[in-house]
């Protein structure tokens, strides 16, 4: 076989591999690809939402608790996953944060509940969240890490690996920081996606999603010269606002759709 077949071989089992994880992003429509299998995903996510709460302060206020379910609840509906175990757990740490994994792990900083003020302000953060966890912006990510090397060590942690750097890794990926509960970097195309997914997750569930714009106008007015880290990698806010704005239509037709 000359080095030109084989290359021809190599370059048509890559380009079938591409194809067959070519996948679609749930309300956006948008095209991805993804290496990792939805059951590697899912462990994955278990292994590092049960790391996180172990090393987590869980928080104590009943009342909040509460309605951090309430609200997960509803928007998990809203996602229409019933494969998925959903768990909304709240934390007592004063990082304005949250974050969500694959299978419908969620947690909610104590810190953001100032911003959030209300059960649809809850809404918007948890919508948001749980958007990444549909759209598969972990597993993207990690994908991507495969396909151009990066990510030194993610073949190790897809395909069998352990080690404190793989699960590290494992952690960024999915949006968590180990121990300190530090939202880590998506990139700002899945962060717009997350906000546009999870504007309309909120709408479907019964929450007024112009109050989104009022939120995230609360969050910008206490960045005080450094953005909190549930910002840092976000769209800017007036580009935030002006896609809101733009995706506000679809958004509340759906929302005067479930209140007939």
């Amino acid at each position: 076989m000359t080095h030109l077949h084989r290359w021809m071989l190599a370059a048509g089992s890559a380009l079938a591999l591409l194809a067959a994880a070519c996948q679609t992003v749930p309300l956006t429509g948008r095209q991805q690809i993804i290496l990792i299998s939805p059951g590697e995903e899912l462990s994955l996510g278990a292994a590092a939402y049960k790391k996180t709460l172990t090393s987590a302060k869980l928080s104590q206020d009943q009342a909040a608790i509460d309605m951090v379910r309430r609200v997960g609840q509803r928007i998990a509906a809203a996602a229409n996953r019933p494969d998925y175990q959903w768990e909304f757990t709240l934390i007592e740490d004063q990082t304005p944060n949250a974050f969500a994994l694959p299978g419908g792990k969620v947690a909610v900083y104590t810190g953001i509940l100032p911003f959030t003020k209300d059960e649809t302000g809850l809404a918007v953060v948890v919508g948001h969240e749980v958007a990444h966890a549909l759209a598969r912006h972990g597993a993207e990510r990690m994908s991507t890490g495969l396909l151009t090397g990066i990510a030194g060590k993610t073949a190790a942690i897809v395909f069998g690996g352990g080690d404190p750097q793989t699960e590290q890794q494992v952690e960024q990926a999915f949006g968590i920081g180990a121990g300190v509960g530090v939202l880590l970097p998506f990139s700002r195309h899945q962060e717009s996606e997350a906000d546009e997914i999870g504007l309309f997750l909120m709408a479907k569930a019964g929450y007024d999603p112009r109050q989104s714009i009022e939120f995230w106008k609360r969050m910008e007015q206490a960045k005080d010269g450094k953005p909190p880290e549930f910002l840092s990698t976000h769209p800017s806010d007036e580009t935030r606002i002006k896609r809101i704005e733009g995706w506000m239509p679809e958004a509340l037709r759906m929302y005067e759709a479930q209140a007939r």
